[in-house]
């Protein structure tokens, strides 16, 4: 489980085959073989690691030795993520997030890391120093996106400001814009979509009376 605040970006490194090797600005230490990590917004699971020899460094270092880890690409992943663009950008930025422990603050909202389908940019306008984003919603998933309701954008929990037919918009303020890849996002770009788990059950069991 996850909430949608990303504590770092990393890059991925190279994929050979369906296996993504990645550097992170995580401690050495603070990764485990097994862990899940969301990568953009994909719970994926840590099946190597090992010590990172780039330079760059993220929040949770505190000047100890950073990690590289590498996570498995299913064929299944492939195809309905916006993972397979990995391949296709050397050095593709990713946003991460490592996965809840008992005690930790829920700053977002619950996120799985299950992406329901690709979310495409419209448009990308300035509000001030923010930005305003229009999305269009993959088929069958605008039911799920309600006006002051969450959604989860390539890793990220934003809040929905409006919604008309399958587009609908929302803010992304200057923190979020740098700290997050969607400052690198330009419109035609598809980004991983998860809906709020609780508008998904709550649609569940009203199909069901």
């Amino acid at each position: 489980m996850f909430t949608g605040l990303i504590q770092c970006i990393g890059t991925v490194a190279r994929v050979r085959g369906y296996r993504a090797f990645i550097d992170s600005g995580f401690a050495y230490n603070a990764v485990a073989i097994g862990d899940s990590i969301a990568c953009d917004g994909v719970c994926l699971t840590v099946v190597e690691k090992g010590i990172s020899g780039r330079a760059l460094f993220g929040r949770f270092l505190s000047g100890r030795k950073r990690c590289w880890f590498a996570v498995e690409l299913s064929p299944e992943t492939l195809s309905r993520t916006a993972c397979a663009r990995w391949a296709q950008q050397e050095n593709a930025p990713v946003n991460l997030e490592a996965s809840l422990q008992a005690g930790d603050r829920l700053g977002g909202h619950l996120v799985s890391g299950h992406v329901d389908g690709l979310a495409r940019i419209v448009s990308i306008a300035p509000d001030g120093e923010a930005r305003i984003l229009t999305l269009e919603a993959p088929e069958g998933l605008s039911r799920f996106i309600a006006e002051k309701g969450s959604v989860t954008l390539d890793g990220v929990s934003l809040t929905v400001n409006g919604v008309e037919g399958a587009r609908f918009n929302l803010t992304v303020i200057p923190h979020t814009w740098r700290a997050t890849t969607l400052g690198l996002r330009q419109p035609g770009d598809m980004l991983n979509m998860e809906v709020d788990m609780i508008a998904r059950y709550l649609a569940r069991l009203t199909e069901k009376t």
